[in-house]
């Protein structure tokens, strides 16, 4: 068990994508489940799993959701494994991007607000389409 800087044990969220390389392209559905280990004693408010995309890079970052819910209390085990399980269908855009100045990243995430006033978050990053990798161009000398 870890424990948070507060000394208080910190969760492990194990997520499970239905596709092991986590690759998706548009319009496919996407199934994830989660167990939550370590919670110690400290009661739960609320769970939440979401799945969003993001934005890294210069200039502004930018956040869309595409999947929320959200589980008041501890949220009960759907699958005969002790597993929480959710589903959607991935939308057209935007893809995954890997590029020299701006990212996009697709991800789920699942995270626990305790009654204790503070919150646990765990993003597990997927992509979205197969645009392949930017490249930085440099100009040849004459």
């Amino acid at each position: 068990m870890t424990r948070s800087p507060e000394g208080r044990p910190s969760p492990v969220v194990s997520l499970q994508f239905d596709r092991v390389d986590r690759r998706y392209e548009p319009g496919d559905p996407l199934t994830a489940r989660y167990r939550i280990e370590g919670l110690g004693d400290e009661p739960i408010e609320a769970v939440e799993h979401s799945v969003l995309w993001y934005t890294e890079g210069k200039g502004e970052e930018d956040l869309g959701v595409h999947f929320f819910a959200r589980v008041e209390g501890s949220p009960t085990t759907t699958e005969s494994d002790g597993t929480v399980a959710f589903h959607t269908r991935l939308p057209a855009s935007p893809l995954s991007y890997e590029g020299v100045i701006v990212k996009v990243r697709w991800c789920a995430r699942v995270r626990i607000f305790f009654r204790a006033a503070r919150d646990f978050v765990s993003e597990h990053v997927f992509d979205v389409g197969r645009l392949p990798p930017a490249r930085l161009v440099t100009a040849e000398a004459p």
